[in-house]
Protein backbone atom coordinates (compact mmCIF):
# COMPACT_ATOMS: atom_id res chain seq x y z
CA UNK A 1 0.00 0.00 0.00
CA UNK A 2 1.26 3.72 -1.04
CA UNK A 3 2.25 5.80 2.22
CA UNK A 4 -0.38 8.84 2.24
CA UNK A 5 -1.09 8.94 5.61
CA UNK A 6 -4.02 8.15 7.47
CA UNK A 7 -5.97 5.55 6.23
CA UNK A 8 -10.05 5.43 6.01
CA UNK A 9 -13.01 3.52 5.70
CA UNK A 10 -12.43 2.19 1.93
CA UNK A 11 -9.15 1.11 2.76
CA UNK A 12 -10.31 -0.88 5.72
CA UNK A 13 -13.01 -2.61 3.77
CA UNK A 14 -10.66 -2.80 0.24
CA UNK A 15 -7.64 -3.85 1.58
CA UNK A 16 -7.32 -4.07 5.82
CA UNK A 17 -10.05 -6.83 6.47
CA UNK A 18 -8.69 -9.09 4.19
CA UNK A 19 -5.41 -8.94 4.96
CA UNK A 20 -5.87 -9.71 8.52
CA UNK A 21 -8.51 -12.36 8.23
CA UNK A 22 -5.82 -14.23 5.51
CA UNK A 23 -2.81 -13.90 8.72
CA UNK A 24 -3.75 -17.33 10.19
CA UNK A 25 -4.27 -18.66 6.51
CA UNK A 26 -0.94 -17.90 4.72
CA UNK A 27 2.71 -16.00 5.88
CA UNK A 28 1.73 -12.49 4.58
CA UNK A 29 4.20 -10.13 4.12
CA UNK A 30 2.64 -6.18 4.12
CA UNK A 31 4.86 -3.63 2.07
CA UNK A 32 4.68 -0.08 3.03
CA UNK A 33 5.40 1.01 -0.93
CA UNK A 34 7.12 4.05 -0.58
CA UNK A 35 8.77 3.94 -4.07
CA UNK A 36 5.56 3.57 -5.83
CA UNK A 37 4.17 6.68 -3.60
CA UNK A 38 6.80 8.89 -6.06
CA UNK A 39 5.02 7.76 -9.25
CA UNK A 40 2.58 10.47 -8.69
CA UNK A 41 3.97 12.67 -6.38
CA UNK A 42 7.71 12.66 -6.31
CA UNK A 43 8.37 15.30 -3.52
CA UNK A 44 9.60 12.54 -0.78
CA UNK A 45 9.88 14.92 2.36
CA UNK A 46 6.28 13.32 3.70
CA UNK A 47 7.02 9.79 3.11
CA UNK A 48 8.05 8.69 6.27
CA UNK A 49 5.98 10.53 8.38
CA UNK A 50 2.85 8.97 6.08
CA UNK A 51 4.23 5.42 6.20
CA UNK A 52 4.50 5.65 10.11
CA UNK A 53 0.47 7.40 10.24
CA UNK A 54 -0.27 4.60 7.41
CA UNK A 55 1.72 1.69 9.75
CA UNK A 56 0.01 2.90 13.35
CA UNK A 57 -3.53 2.35 10.94
CA UNK A 58 -2.44 -1.20 10.32
CA UNK A 59 -1.45 -2.34 13.22
CA UNK A 60 -4.87 -0.60 14.57
CA UNK A 61 -6.90 -2.61 12.23
CA UNK A 62 -5.13 -6.18 13.82
CA UNK A 63 -2.03 -6.73 11.49
CA UNK A 64 0.10 -9.02 14.19
CA UNK A 65 4.14 -7.98 12.82
CA UNK A 66 4.72 -11.11 14.85
CA UNK A 67 3.90 -13.40 12.78
CA UNK A 68 3.30 -10.67 9.28
CA UNK A 69 6.54 -8.80 8.87
CA UNK A 70 5.90 -4.79 8.14
CA UNK A 71 8.73 -3.18 5.91
CA UNK A 72 9.16 -0.11 3.80
CA UNK A 73 10.40 -1.24 -0.05
CA UNK A 74 12.97 1.49 -0.09
CA UNK A 75 14.67 -0.80 2.67
CA UNK A 76 14.85 -3.69 0.65
CA UNK A 77 17.08 -2.48 -2.65
CA UNK A 78 16.44 -6.37 -4.34
CA UNK A 79 12.98 -4.75 -5.17
CA UNK A 80 14.65 -2.15 -7.69
CA UNK A 81 17.11 -5.24 -8.64
CA UNK A 82 14.67 -7.11 -9.56
CA UNK A 83 12.43 -4.63 -10.64
CA UNK A 84 15.13 -4.09 -13.44
CA UNK A 85 14.96 -7.52 -14.37
CA UNK A 86 11.39 -8.05 -15.25
CA UNK A 87 10.79 -4.67 -17.53
CA UNK A 88 13.38 -6.74 -20.06
CA UNK A 89 10.20 -9.00 -20.28
CA UNK A 90 7.24 -6.47 -20.95
CA UNK A 91 6.51 -4.46 -23.85
CA UNK A 92 6.18 -0.51 -23.62
CA UNK A 93 2.90 -1.78 -25.26
CA UNK A 94 1.25 -4.16 -22.97
CA UNK A 95 1.50 -1.80 -19.78
CA UNK A 96 0.37 1.19 -22.06
CA UNK A 97 -3.20 -1.14 -22.05
CA UNK A 98 -2.87 -1.44 -18.48
CA UNK A 99 -6.73 0.11 -17.32
CA UNK A 100 -5.30 0.78 -14.15
CA UNK A 101 -2.94 3.61 -15.20
CA UNK A 102 -5.44 4.94 -17.50
CA UNK A 103 -7.89 5.79 -14.66
CA UNK A 104 -5.10 7.19 -12.42
CA UNK A 105 -4.12 9.65 -15.11
CA UNK A 106 -7.73 10.54 -15.87
CA UNK A 107 -8.28 11.20 -12.33
CA UNK A 108 -5.36 12.40 -11.58
CA UNK A 109 -4.96 15.09 -14.41
CA UNK A 110 -2.01 14.15 -15.55
CA UNK A 111 -1.04 15.40 -18.60
CA UNK A 112 2.67 13.66 -19.02
CA UNK A 113 3.02 9.84 -17.93
CA UNK A 114 6.57 9.09 -16.54
CA UNK A 115 7.96 6.03 -16.97
CA UNK A 116 7.99 5.18 -13.36
CA UNK A 117 4.29 5.50 -13.06
CA UNK A 118 3.85 3.52 -16.40
CA UNK A 119 6.07 1.06 -15.08
CA UNK A 120 4.70 0.67 -11.90
CA UNK A 121 2.82 -2.59 -12.16
CA UNK A 122 6.61 -3.77 -13.36
CA UNK A 123 7.95 -2.94 -9.63
CA UNK A 124 4.96 -4.58 -7.91
CA UNK A 125 5.33 -7.48 -9.62
CA UNK A 126 8.67 -7.34 -8.08
CA UNK A 127 7.02 -6.85 -4.74
CA UNK A 128 4.91 -9.80 -5.10
CA UNK A 129 7.74 -12.23 -6.59
CA UNK A 130 10.07 -11.54 -4.21
CA UNK A 131 8.04 -13.09 -1.63
CA UNK A 132 7.10 -15.53 -4.08
CA UNK A 133 3.43 -14.44 -3.38
CA UNK A 134 0.55 -17.06 -4.17
CA UNK A 135 -2.30 -15.03 -3.23
CA UNK A 136 -2.33 -11.00 -3.19
CA UNK A 137 -5.36 -9.47 -1.59
CA UNK A 138 -6.36 -6.47 -3.45
CA UNK A 139 -8.79 -4.03 -4.57
CA UNK A 140 -10.63 -4.52 -8.00
CA UNK A 141 -8.50 -1.50 -9.62
CA UNK A 142 -5.41 -3.60 -8.59
CA UNK A 143 -6.35 -7.00 -10.20
CA UNK A 144 -4.96 -5.72 -13.82
CA UNK A 145 -1.57 -5.57 -12.06
CA UNK A 146 -1.56 -8.67 -10.71
CA UNK A 147 -2.58 -10.06 -14.30
CA UNK A 148 0.34 -8.28 -15.18
CA UNK A 149 2.77 -10.05 -12.90
CA UNK A 150 1.12 -13.25 -13.59
CA UNK A 151 2.57 -12.52 -17.13
CA UNK A 152 5.93 -11.51 -16.32
CA UNK A 153 6.14 -14.56 -13.75
CA UNK A 154 5.18 -16.71 -16.58
CA UNK A 155 7.90 -15.09 -18.97
CA UNK A 156 10.51 -15.49 -16.76
CA UNK A 157 9.94 -19.35 -15.85
CA UNK A 158 9.76 -20.18 -19.52
CA UNK A 159 12.89 -18.03 -20.27
CA UNK A 160 15.32 -19.20 -17.36
CA UNK A 161 13.50 -22.06 -15.25
CA UNK A 162 10.37 -22.63 -12.80
CA UNK A 163 11.03 -19.89 -10.68
CA UNK A 164 8.30 -18.01 -9.53
CA UNK A 165 4.88 -18.84 -8.71
CA UNK A 166 1.71 -17.40 -10.67
CA UNK A 167 0.03 -15.27 -8.12
CA UNK A 168 -4.08 -15.17 -7.55
CA UNK A 169 -6.19 -11.95 -6.68
CA UNK A 170 -8.02 -12.24 -4.05
CA UNK A 171 -10.85 -9.66 -3.19
CA UNK A 172 -13.62 -9.26 -0.60
CA UNK A 173 -16.81 -8.89 -1.39
CA UNK A 174 -16.73 -5.23 -0.66
CA UNK A 175 -13.74 -4.52 -2.99
CA UNK A 176 -14.27 -0.84 -3.42
CA UNK A 177 -16.34 1.30 -0.65
CA UNK A 178 -17.69 4.55 -2.52
CA UNK A 179 -17.02 8.09 -1.12
CA UNK A 180 -19.60 10.14 0.60
CA UNK A 181 -19.88 12.37 -2.39
CA UNK A 182 -21.27 8.82 -4.49
CA UNK A 183 -18.35 8.57 -6.36
CA UNK A 184 -16.85 4.74 -7.18
CA UNK A 185 -14.31 4.87 -4.24
CA UNK A 186 -13.04 6.85 -1.47
CA UNK A 187 -10.51 9.03 -1.92
CA UNK A 188 -8.35 11.56 0.59
CA UNK A 189 -7.69 13.89 -2.72
CA UNK A 190 -11.79 13.71 -3.33
CA UNK A 191 -12.45 14.66 0.46
CA UNK A 192 -14.64 12.06 0.49
CA UNK A 193 -13.91 9.97 3.16
CA UNK A 194 -14.14 8.26 6.67
CA UNK A 195 -10.62 8.25 8.04
CA UNK A 196 -10.29 5.58 10.69
CA UNK A 197 -8.72 7.80 13.35
CA UNK A 198 -12.04 10.33 13.12
CA UNK A 199 -13.43 10.81 16.03
CA UNK A 200 -17.42 9.70 16.85
CA UNK A 201 -18.03 14.00 16.25
CA UNK A 202 -16.16 13.83 13.07
CA UNK A 203 -18.03 10.72 11.59
CA UNK A 204 -21.16 12.17 12.18
CA UNK A 205 -20.44 15.53 10.76
CA UNK A 206 -19.15 13.64 7.79
CA UNK A 207 -21.93 10.97 7.45
CA UNK A 208 -24.22 13.66 7.28
CA UNK A 209 -22.95 14.86 3.85
CA UNK A 210 -23.55 11.90 2.36
CA UNK A 211 -25.60 11.71 -0.90
CA UNK A 212 -28.82 9.89 -0.75
CA UNK A 213 -31.56 9.11 -3.50
CA UNK A 214 -32.10 12.79 -4.89
CA UNK A 215 -35.67 11.79 -4.90
CA UNK A 216 -36.14 11.49 -1.12
CA UNK A 217 -36.19 15.28 -0.39
CA UNK A 218 -38.04 14.86 3.18
CA UNK A 219 -39.13 11.97 5.40
CA UNK A 220 -42.34 10.80 3.95
CA UNK A 221 -41.30 10.24 0.24
CA UNK A 222 -40.62 7.14 -0.78
CA UNK A 223 -37.06 6.27 -1.04
CA UNK A 224 -35.31 3.71 -3.80
CA UNK A 225 -32.60 1.69 -1.14
CA UNK A 226 -30.71 0.11 -4.07
CA UNK A 227 -29.25 3.53 -5.58
CA UNK A 228 -28.71 5.53 -1.77
CA UNK A 229 -24.79 5.60 -0.63
CA UNK A 230 -25.87 5.61 3.23
CA UNK A 231 -27.68 2.15 2.24
CA UNK A 232 -24.58 0.69 0.78
CA UNK A 233 -22.63 1.43 4.05
CA UNK A 234 -25.34 -0.05 6.07
CA UNK A 235 -24.64 -3.35 4.12
CA UNK A 236 -21.02 -3.38 5.20
CA UNK A 237 -21.41 -2.01 9.02
CA UNK A 238 -24.88 -2.68 10.04
CA UNK A 239 -25.93 -5.73 8.28
CA UNK A 240 -28.77 -6.92 10.78
CA UNK A 241 -31.06 -3.78 10.00
CA UNK A 242 -30.67 -3.68 6.63
CA UNK A 243 -34.42 -4.95 5.32
CA UNK A 244 -36.16 -2.95 8.31
CA UNK A 245 -33.93 0.04 6.62
CA UNK A 246 -34.89 -1.09 3.10
CA UNK A 247 -38.52 -1.52 3.74
CA UNK A 248 -38.81 2.16 6.28
CA UNK A 249 -36.76 3.67 2.95
CA UNK A 250 -39.28 2.59 0.54
CA UNK A 251 -42.64 3.21 2.58
CA UNK A 252 -40.84 6.62 3.59
CA UNK A 253 -41.48 5.90 7.37
CA UNK A 254 -37.54 6.15 7.53
CA UNK A 255 -35.91 9.99 6.81
CA UNK A 256 -32.66 10.45 5.43
CA UNK A 257 -31.00 12.23 8.67
CA UNK A 258 -31.86 9.74 10.94
CA UNK A 259 -30.60 6.78 8.67
CA UNK A 260 -27.39 8.50 8.03
CA UNK A 261 -26.85 8.89 12.12
CA UNK A 262 -28.01 5.20 12.37
CA UNK A 263 -25.26 4.82 10.45
CA UNK A 264 -22.64 6.95 11.94
CA UNK A 265 -23.15 5.04 15.23
CA UNK A 266 -22.99 1.77 13.66
CA UNK A 267 -19.87 2.87 12.07
CA UNK A 268 -18.52 4.75 15.10
CA UNK A 269 -19.26 1.18 16.86
CA UNK A 270 -16.93 -0.84 14.54
CA UNK A 271 -13.73 1.63 14.27
CA UNK A 272 -14.23 2.24 18.34
CA UNK A 273 -11.20 -0.81 19.23
CA UNK A 274 -9.09 0.39 15.89
CA UNK A 275 -9.33 3.92 17.74
CA UNK A 276 -7.87 2.78 21.31
CA UNK A 277 -5.18 0.82 19.55
CA UNK A 278 -4.17 3.61 17.20
CA UNK A 279 -4.08 5.81 20.60
CA UNK A 280 -1.75 3.45 22.39
CA UNK A 281 0.15 3.16 19.22
CA UNK A 282 0.95 6.76 18.81
CA UNK A 283 2.31 7.03 22.32
CA UNK A 284 4.68 4.45 22.09
CA UNK A 285 6.73 5.62 18.97
CA UNK A 286 9.73 3.44 19.45
CA UNK A 287 8.03 0.73 19.91
CA UNK A 288 6.45 1.34 16.01
CA UNK A 289 10.18 1.95 14.73
CA UNK A 290 11.34 -1.32 16.29
CA UNK A 291 8.38 -3.15 14.73
CA UNK A 292 9.27 -1.54 11.39
CA UNK A 293 12.87 -2.51 12.01
CA UNK A 294 12.17 -6.21 12.57
CA UNK A 295 10.15 -6.73 9.86
CA UNK A 296 12.60 -5.32 6.92
CA UNK A 297 15.21 -7.39 8.91
CA UNK A 298 13.15 -10.51 8.21
CA UNK A 299 11.60 -9.34 4.57
CA UNK A 300 15.29 -8.70 3.41
CA UNK A 301 16.30 -12.31 4.05
CA UNK A 302 13.78 -13.85 1.95
CA UNK A 303 14.46 -11.17 -0.67
CA UNK A 304 18.35 -12.13 -0.43
CA UNK A 305 17.25 -15.50 -1.19
CA UNK A 306 14.97 -15.35 -4.01
CA UNK A 307 17.53 -13.21 -5.62
CA UNK A 308 20.37 -15.54 -5.63
CA UNK A 309 17.97 -17.80 -6.93
CA UNK A 310 16.78 -15.51 -9.31
CA UNK A 311 20.72 -14.75 -10.82
CA UNK A 312 21.54 -18.58 -10.83
CA UNK A 313 18.50 -19.06 -12.90
CA UNK A 314 19.93 -16.58 -15.29
CA UNK A 315 23.81 -17.62 -14.95
CA UNK A 316 24.54 -14.43 -13.72
CA UNK A 317 27.38 -15.60 -11.42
Amino acid sequence: MRPTGKLHLGHLVGALENWVALQREFQNYHLIADYHALTTNPDSSDIYKNSIDMLIDWLAAGIDPTISPVFRQSQIKEHTELHLIFSMLITTARLERNPTVKEQVRDLNIENVIYGHLGYPVLQAADILLYKGDVVPVGEDQVPHVEITREIARKFNDQYGNVFPEPEAKLTKFARLPGLDGSMKMSKSAGNTILLSDSPDEIKARMKKAVTDPLKIRKGDPGRPEICLVYTYHQKFNPTEVPEIAAGCRSGALGCVDCKLNCANHIIEVLAPIREKRAYYESHPKEVTDILLDGEARAKKVAQATMTEVREAMKLG
